[in-house]
């Protein structure tokens, strides 16, 4: 099993963002958010953090303005955390998975009620 070396550091991003967003950044437009995926650029230069809402997609706009504000204090607690030559950029992306899943089901119903 070949782990890539940026696959790895994605798993740490992932971990060491959320909790410093549940126990450090108090800011309450960011409160309903889980994070779903880390993509860290082969060169470790750029990370892309993939964000659902637990209210669905209401919202979104407002909690991507906070995750913007407080990225850089994520990424001065991720200097300090993570051994890594250059602290990759951050940003955050919603994931629109599970919208596009609940529009699957929904015209799946429909399907089946005509049927």
């Amino acid at each position: 099993m070949d782990t890539k070396r940026s696959d790895r550091v994605g798993d740490l991003l992932l971990e060491l963002v959320s909790q410093l967003l549940t126990k450090e950044v108090s800011d309450p437009r960011i409160g309903s958010v889980t994070l779903t995926a880390a993509e860290v650029s082969k060169d470790l230069r750029h990370a892309r953090i993939y964000f659902s809402l637990l209210t669905g997609n209401e919202g979104k706009a407002e909690v991507l303005t906070g995750l913007k504000s407080a990225t850089g204090f994520i990424r001065a607690k991720m200097a300090k955390e993570l051994k890594l030559r250059f602290v990759p950029t951050i940003e955050f992306v919603y994931d629109d998975t599970q919208d596009k899943a609940r529009r699957i089901e929904d015209l799946l119903q429909q399907v089946k009620k005509e049927g």
